[in-house]
């Protein structure tokens, strides 16, 4: 009768301490730069061991990229859940305003994790993995709002990466503008650039 809900507290308690040992790395990371930074130094700013730390992470790039994995789980739930009448232009716009609208909410934090991010070269290796997962799942749930098949149609794949290049680029722009630029709007005129590639309602001749 109890077990689901110990689960669940149990599951609250592993998320804050990822959440905790994430702020720690970030403040460490932009005052100190990654190299410098070691996973001793990240521990003892939150009074863990690197053995608590083995249990969540298994690495310092774990640890940035963390930040990342839950909002593009709530991006990938947002495509699915759009309006099956709408475009899939319109879908992914949306479902990226997730992310885009962490430079809103969070400006000083997200100009952290993405400038470390994309001028790391470990850390970006990581995300541009990432984004990949993110295609493949996005990918997925094209197909099932269009009814075409992946596997025979590449514009699923192709407007999935379209899509997630469009955010990249935006995101590479607020960046080097130090946050003067809003995202929201790069990545909006990135899409108006890139919509025809991104209808799928015709099948392939």
């Amino acid at each position: 009768m109890n077990a689901a809900p110990t689960a669940d507290i149990a599951e609250r308690k592993r998320q804050l301490v990822r959440s905790e040992l994430a702020e720690a790395a970030v403040t460490l990371l932009a005052d100190q730069g990654f190299e410098e930074t070691t996973v001793d130094q990240i521990v003892a700013a939150v009074g863990m061991s690197r053995r608590t730390f083995s249990r969540y992470f298994q690495s310092k790039e774990d640890v940035v990229v963390q930040m990342i994995a839950g909002p593009s789980a709530r991006m990938c739930a947002e495509l699915r859940d759009r309006p099956a009448v709408e475009p899939p232009a319109v879908a992914l716009r949306h479902a990226l305003s997730v992310l885009t609208s962490l430079s809103i909410a969070y400006p000083d934090k997200t100009l952290h994790v993405s400038r470390l991010i994309l001028g790391t070269p470990a850390l970006l290796a990581r995300f541009l993995e990432r984004q990949t997962h993110w295609q493949d799942e996005m990918t997925g749930i094209l197909a099932h709002r269009t009814g075409l098949d992946p596997d025979a149609d590449m514009r699923l794949a192709l407007a999935a990466g379209v899509a997630l290049t469009a955010f990249h680029t935006g995101l590479r722009r607020w960046v080097d503008s130090d946050g003067a630029e809003a995202m929201d709007e790069l990545v909006d005129q990135a899409f108006a650039m890139i919509a025809p590639a991104l209808d799928l309602g015709t099948a392939p001749s």
